[in-house]
């Protein structure tokens, strides 16, 4: 059994994902009818729903979207954390249609300008208000903001915090710090787990090979261990660089035998409580 712990579904004509570029061949609408053919031939068999926009009317959408669809076994949804009513929109969420499927949530910190948003009091409140609903928080940084994550994740023990796309390591230019220093500070928190996702887009698409994403690969999984890391595919967006099976069977031949089951598998079960 594989899980795929991170993809996103859109449709420009329901609204815009402004951060698509114009020329970019993900200027498209991507559905889970395009999903579900590429991830069955693959042998995934379960999926975590990611948000892509800070809008709230697409976390009730996902939702609905998994109780309708056997892939999707769980959803990150996006919520306003900075708001006082937190708590009751959180109760409000999973009290619709597959209420039950959330998991998570997140917001795009990587395009906030204060790197130090996450440790902001009215972030706090919410994340302590996600820790209280038992769910789990996904990280979307940049490497410069992964300092700040280390402070959250400290401030909140009792939150699960997921690192997404490794924490945006400089990939195509082949340094590993301070990203590096960064990550492991990240790791060395028990409430931190990472996600083996985003790599090739981070790469030089002109000259990527398997080998230049170990170096990543091995210093996540030497810093959390394959317990704590999990697979994601990052699909649509891998696929302005290479195609669903070769994210997958890329992140395969970065883990060792004997981590797969936990990579694929049983981590993002126990995190997510899929």
């Amino acid at each position: 059994m594989t899980i795929d712990a991170h993809h996103h579904v859109w449709d420009l004509s329901v609204r815009d994902q402004d951060w698509i570029p114009d020329d970019s061949p993900l200027r498209r609408g991507f559905g889970l009818a395009d999903l579900e053919p590429e991830a069955h031939a693959a042998g995934v068999t379960r999926t975590v729903l990611v948000q892509t926009i800070t809008v709230p009317e697409e976390t009730p959408e996902f939702l609905a979207l998994a109780d309708a669809h056997d892939l999707i076994a769980g959803v990150v949804g996006w919520t306003d954390l900075t708001r006082p009513g937190v708590a009751d929109e959180l109760a409000r969420l999973r009290e619709l249609t597959g209420g039950s499927y959330l998991k998570g949530i997140r917001h795009q910190v990587q395009g906030e300008p204060d790197p130090r948003w996450l440790l902001r009091p009215d972030v706090g409140r919410g994340l302590s208000a996600l820790a209280d609903a038992g769910l789990v928080y996904d990280l979307i940084v940049q490497a410069h903001q992964l300092p700040a994550a280390v402070r959250a994740a400290e401030s909140h023990p009792h939150l699960t915090f997921v690192l997404d796309h490794l924490g945006k390591p400089p990939i195509a230019s082949g340094g590993l710090e301070p990203w590096a220093t960064a990550v492991r500070a990240l790791a060395a928190l028990p409430n931190t787990v990472c996600k083996l996702s985003g790599m090739v887009t981070e790469a030089d698409p002109a000259s990527r090979t398997v080998e230049d994403l170990r170096p990543y690969a091995d210093t996540v999984l030497d810093a959390f261990g394959p317990d704590r890391l999990m697979f994601g595919s990052d699909w649509p967006v891998c696929t302005a660089v290479a195609t669903y099976g070769e994210v997958l069977d890329a992140a395969t031949r970065l883990i060792a035998p004997a981590d797969r089951t936990a990579v694929f598998e049983t981590t993002a079960t126990r995190v997510y409580g899929l």
